[in-house]
């Protein structure tokens, strides 16, 4: 299954990553807006939004840019527990 986690605090990027292998999941983690990002993000199967730390203009770019099949899940919380509950629900 393949995750693009948006938001998040930019000292857990790797974290996030290593806790979306756990679950046998492919990660990419955008928490701050780069060039050509709707060309990065391509069609994951779970998008995550930490909605407390992501600016509008780069949740706007990033859905933009989605499949009609994605699925995305919005967690006001961006810590690794909230992120663990919405891939025991999501990725199992």
């Amino acid at each position: 299954m393949s995750i693009v986690i948006l938001g998040g605090n930019e000292c857990m990027e790797r974290q996030y990553g290593e806790v979306c292998r756990k679950y046998g999941c492919k990660a990419k983690v955008f928490c701050k807006p780069c060039a050509d990002m709707k060309g990065r993000i391509g069609t994951p199967d779970l998008l995550i939004v930490f909605t407390h730390t992501i600016s509008h203009k780069m949740l706007q770019c990033a859905m933009n840019g989605l499949c009609q099949d994605t699925k995305i899940v919005r967690s006001h919380s961006s810590s690794m527990n909230s992120l663990s509950k919405i891939l025991k629900e999501h990725a199992a």
